[in-house]
């Protein structure tokens, strides 16, 4: 009898000790939840994970729920660039694009700058030979960010010219995120390492209390050569986005060659997040003298490293600010309320609203959830279009025919919190004519709310679940 008691104590003891860690870590992540999360939905999905999943819930949120790069990062970048400038006293013009050029200066605190779009390149059969053909011609310095850098045929291109680069003198710097890069390896990486290249693999880490690399992601794309060039956009670095040569899975997007004082802002951008990944200063050398001519720019950015929600409040302010057309291209449509609100004020107001997203995305998820904006969006009047594969990764948006904004931002919550973005906004009429152009080209397939409405019962519930994971997707 006595045999049988000692074990039955024992895991008695297992379970009340499991049940106090459970009790313990799940309240842990509801202080921490309450305290610092902004979004009430994604708050009360975190404390119910971590309440009605023991252990796993905690995890899961430590590692995607927890940011742990804000106040490193605010502080690094704070000595690089100063606050946030305030509002200013100026009276309100009758010019809405006047009004939405003070905006975004008060809400980035960045100043105006020119540029101008030497060329608007079409995948990576147009972008790689002109970026390679860039590198090659350089005689001072290539900064080069990416979120994706394939270790294939496209690549490889890269890391040889990037290489006779840094052969003949020229400072070279790179920066790779650390999970689109190659969480665990990252062959592009180790090429360029071996050539000589000075590069790095942005928030990365093996050890998880070192590394938020589960959330927070390195997503800009930008090529910057002496300082007076520069190319961003959507486009990352692989095979798969040479279309004309047919991959398995192609990809088509845009990027943009930049001339003007704008690269040097691109450049700062680099520099800062070159900073912030390794804890060096890049040196300044050579003559850099960027052309002053173009047309209004500004360089916009986003990142969990910041007080406000800069994109957030550009964006609105942008789609608050039109009278006649705004264009939206998108691969991800997963906006929060608040701009969902915003684009059905805008066509409520009769402002012809026109978003397109890809007709069959290549993430599966992020595709379902993004039918339940739909609907609300038609019944304001916006028209909302598919295009048809292969997939569309490009970013894209105008307003009024006399703004665009253009870079690496979707409109979704990652993009618009948790990633670290670079976007350009261009107050140039013939510019914001031509990609209202290419927008419009790509609305192939109109999606009607008799559409939505003949789908079955099981797919409109998969597409609201898949809505639930909207602040961790």
């Amino acid at each position: 009898m006595e045999s049988l008691i000692i074990p039955t104590l024992w895991l008695d003891g297992r379970a009340y000790a499991g049940a106090f860690l459970h009790v313990l870590f799940a309240g842990a992540v509801t202080v921490h939840t309450l305290i610092n999360k902004r979004d009430v939905p994604a708050a009360i999905g975190w404390i119910g994970m971590a309440w009605f999943a023991p252990f796993l819930g905690a995890a899961l949120y430590i590692g995607f729920g927890v940011n742990r790069v804000r106040r490193h990062a605010r502080r690094l970048k704070a000595s690089v660039r100063g606050p946030l400038a305030p509002a200013r006293g100026d009276q309100a013009s009758a010019d809405p694009l006047e009004n939405l050029k003070r905006a975004v200066g008060n809400i980035t605190g960045q100043d105006i700058a020119t540029g101008r779009v030497e060329a608007i390149l079409h995948c990576g059969d147009e972008a790689y030979p002109r970026m390679l053909a860039a590198i090659d011609a350089a005689t001072v310095s290539v900064k080069l960010s990416t979120f994706i850098f394939r270790a294939d045929e496209a690549g490889l291109a890269f890391v040889d010219a990037l290489g006779r680069a840094h052969d003949r003198g020229v400072k070279t710097a790179v920066l790779i995120d650390g999970f689109g890069g190659g969480l665990l390896l990252s062959p592009a990486y180790r090429h360029l390492r071996r050539r000589g290249v000075g590069a790095a693999r942005f928030l990365h880490s093996l050890l998880p209390w070192k590394m938020p690399f589960l959330d927070l992601r390195l997503h800009k794309k930008s090529l910057i050569i002496d300082g007076t060039t520069a190319f961003v956009g959507g486009l990352n670095i692989g095979a798969e986005n040479l279309v004309a040569r047919r991959p398995r899975s192609p990809v088509r997007d845009l990027h943009f060659q930049l001339s003007g004082t704008i690269v040097r802002q691109i450049e700062e951008e680099f520099d800062d997040d070159w900073s912030f990944a390794t804890g060096q200063t890049l040196d300044e050398t050579g003559p850099r003298d960027p052309s002053t001519a173009g047309a209004a720019a500004r360089t916009v950015v986003a990142g969990p490293d910041q007080a406000i929600d800069q994109l957030v409040l550009v964006l609105l302010s942008a789609v608050n600010s039109a009278r006649n057309a705004i264009r939206i291209a998108t691969p991800y449509f997963l906006p929060d309320e608040q701009l969902v609100t915003a684009l059905q004020l805008a066509a409520l107001r009769g402002v012809d609203v026109g978003i397109v997203i890809p007709a069959i995305n290549n993430h599966a998820l992020v595709g379902w959830a993004s039918q339940t904006h739909i609907r609300p969006l038609l019944e304001s009047g916006c028209r909302v279009w598919r295009n048809p594969p292969p997939f569309d990764h490009s970013k894209l948006m105008t307003v009024d025919g006399s703004w665009s904004l253009i870079g690496s931002a979707n409109w979704d919550i990652r993009s618009l919190r948790l990633n670290f973005e670079m976007n350009v906004e261009l107050y140039d009429s013939e510019l914001a004519a031509d990609i209202a152009a290419l927008i419009d080209a790509k609305c192939v397939q109109p999606i009607t709310g008799q559409e939505l409405d003949a789908r079955p019962f099981i797919i409109k519930l998969r597409d609201a679940a898949a809505r639930l994971s909207m602040p961790y997707i």
